[in-house]
This record gives structure tokens, sequence and C-alpha cells, in this order.
């Protein structure tokens, strides 16, 4: 039953991964040119907000569709979903979860026809305030960053898309140099490389990207030679991307609004500062908080989200170098832009203002990289995540196949 289920989950991940390079390609796996993409959205609940959010984003005019429920749950702030497309993982921040002081996971099934979400199970992320998680490249695991508590996990994903309980379990240790922010690690993002080998995580708290290597077959994460790669003192680094080509590495700094360029060797694992750039343009003396940061999938322009100034910085980066030239910032048309996501054909970027229940639509011009407005927007309660999903008219979706295979 297990060796069954695992070559299901590879047939589907190839198949979810080639209808992904169509869509960048601009070409259907094998019907007609896909025109749509549902957009799935992470939220925090204190207010208005339920849970996950459902859009559908039209590729060709650039519109969403009115946001609906796909799922009630608690503070989901931050949403993965398998490479097979049927099923997604959410974060969940709450202060305690089964008599513990921790927060949890949710596993849900993605309803094939309407992409409707149902709860399988939950479990607990071992720390408290899970802020971040990423789902394996073979779709075996979950890995989380519990920002409150500054430590990892990673839980297996068993038969039926439930997550099981966690294989692994990495306490972070230390503090920097902000008194108010850094007097102990904060997980803030965990990511992996393009083939599963290395886990890197952000520790605003350490200002250090630590470094695992990830055993897929076991689920485990051990401490890598060298452990860790520093960022500037107080910077706060929050989240990590990778470039491409896997010779780069970006990651944004909360702490002190700038970026920061690494190279990447893939096959040591080994990350090295190339710069340092302000997210901000010369002059801007208000607070500011960076969130997210993205790479567009040309390889071309890197972007970067500013809380406080509102704004997406965006920049050229050098394919022989991988270092950044700063090309300014496109205000959200919001407050408090925590996330962004780039759709796969790099065609649009959906800004997420959390503190104006929004969502922006933006054109992004393929040679130079300048984000225009769309006039397009979508009204979410709290929105902090983005999470597209590929629809490909005409053809069965990956959820139908695994259905029909068991």
């Amino acid at each position: 039953m297990k060796r069954r289920f695992m070559a299901e989950v590879l047939v589907v991940g190839l198949l979810l991964g080639s209808t992904c390079a169509a869509l960048a390609a601009g070409q259907g796996r094998t019907g007609p040119t896909p025109d749509k993409l549902r957009v799935y959205v992470g939220t925090y609940t204190r207010g208005a907000s339920k849970g996950i959010y459902l859009s559908e984003l039209d590729l060709a005019t650039g519109k969403l569709s009115s946001a609906e429920l796909a799922a009630a749950t608690v503070n989901p702030s931050f949403l993965a979903i398998h490479p097979g497309g049927a099923w997604l993982y959410a974060v969940g921040e709450m202060g305690e979860f089964a008599g513990q002081k921790t927060g949890a996971l949710s596993a849900l099934a993605i309803e094939g026809q309407t992409g409707k979400l149902r709860l399988l199970n939950q479990q607990s992320s071992r720390g408290a305030g899970p802020c971040h998680l990423v789902v394996d490249r073979s779709g075996r695991h979950v890995l989380v960053a519990n920002y409150g508590s500054g430590s990892i996990a990673c839980l297996p994903i068993q038969e039926q898309g439930r997550l099981g309980e966690a294989t692994a379990f990495v306490q972070h240790k230390g503090s920097s140099v902000n008194r108010q922010r850094q007097q102990g690690p904060h997980a803030h993002s965990i990511n992996l490389d393009a083939v599963g080998r290395f886990a890197f995580v952000a520790d605003l708290g350490l200002d250090k990207i630590m470094v695992y290597r990830f055993d897929a077959a076991e689920g485990k994460l051990t401490a890598h030679d060298p452990p860790s790669t520093a960022t500037a003192p107080g910077a706060g680094p929050r989240h990590f991307a990778l470039h491409p080509s896997g010779r780069y590495a970006y990651v944004i700094n909360e702490l002190d609004s700038t970026m920061t360029a690494f190279s990447y060797d893939a096959q040591r694992g080994v990350l090295k500062p190339l710069q340092n750039l302000p997210t901000l343009p010369e002059g801007f003396k208000g607070a500011n908080s960076p969130a997210e940061v993205q790479v567009h999938p040309s390889g071309k322009f890197l972007y970067g989200s500013n809380r406080g100034h509102n704004s997406i910085a965006a920049y050229a980066i050098d394919p022989d170098s991988g270092k950044l030239s700063f090309r300014g910032t496109e205000p959200t048309q919001g407050k408090n832009p925590r996330n962004f996501a780039i759709d796969p054909t790099g065609t649009y970027l959906l800004a997420a203002n959390q503190d104006s229940d929004n969502i922006v639509v933006f054109r992004i011009d393929a040679a130079t990289g300048r984000l225009q407005a769309t006039g397009n927007s979508l009204s979410v309660p709290s929105p902090v995540c983005v999470k597209f999903m590929p629809l490909v008219p005409g053809t069965r979706t990956d959820i139908d196949i695994l259905g029909k295979t068991r």
C-alpha cells in the first residue's frame, strides 16, 4: 500500500510539474492554453476573516473572482500546496494546541471541481508561532519554521495526505544585537534547494541563515558544515529565495530594510554573501519592516515587500554574478503588504495588503521588470499569504487522477 501511494505521489508530482512548466512557456499540457489559476489566500482570523479563501485569476485580463471561504481554520498565515496538487498544508498560529503551548499544522484535501478545502487532520508544529512551511519535492514531508520558539520541525505526509507526528525537531539557540527583537532565536522561514538536499532557515533572532542536510527518505534534518551563514548584525533575516539557476540566493532583512544577495554552491550547500542593498528609496525616514522576497520565473528580476513604506521593491539581477541593481519601488495601494506572489507565467504580481484587507494585481513588464497596476483588486480580510494552483482547461485535475488510481 505504501509503495503504491508513493508511486501515485510521484506520478502526480510529475504531472503538476509539467503543468507548471507549460504555464511558464505559455503552452498547455495536453489541451488548450490555461486561462485561469486558482488563488489560495491565507489570513489572520483575529478580525473578520474565518480562514483560507479561494479566488481565480484570469490570465488574460488580470481580474480576480470574488473571494470565497475555502476552509474555516485558525490563523492560517502561511500555506503550501503539495506537488501533486491534491492537498494543501497550512500553519495555525495559535497559542495552544492539544493542551500544549504550541502551534499547529493543518492538512486539507483540495476538492478537484470546486477547489474548496476539507480538513484531514492537524498535528503539533512542535513550537510556538509557526509562520512558514514548505513541502519537499518528493511530496513526503512538510517542514515548518516556528518563529515564537525559534525552532524547526519535519512532519511526514501519510496516505491520503494526512500529517504524522514530527520525525525531526531542532531548537535554535543564541541571540543578536537588537535587544527588543533578537533576545532569542526566531526561525522565520524554511526553504529547500531545487533537488531537496539542503534546507535553509532564516533566523531573524540570530542574524543567520542556518543550513541543514535533509534526508527525504527518513524525514531527518542534520546540521550542515558549515552550519550557517551570517547576515549583518541587526539585519534580522526573514524570508529566503533561491534563483532558478541554482547559483544565487536572496534574503530580505526585516530589521534594517535591506536585501542580501548570496552566491550558492549547490554541490557543497554553501552560501557566500555578495552584497547588501536597501529595500527603500533614498530619503525615506519612516518606520519600515520588509517581509516577502521572490525571484521572477525568468530569473531576471527580484522583488521584496516593504511594510510601512507600503511598496514592492524591484531589482534587476545580473545573470553572470547574481548581484542586484535597485530599480525602485511601486506602491501596493494598501497598507502592510506582508506577502505577495508571482504567477507561474511571470505575468502578474499579487500584493496582499494585510491592514487594508485587499489584494492588488500588478502586471510585470517582461523586459524591464517594472510593475504596473492593472486596476484589478480583491477584497479579503487580513490577507497574509498568496499561493497559486495551475488549472488547465480540458484536462483532468490531479486530484481526479489520484481518486481514480486508488
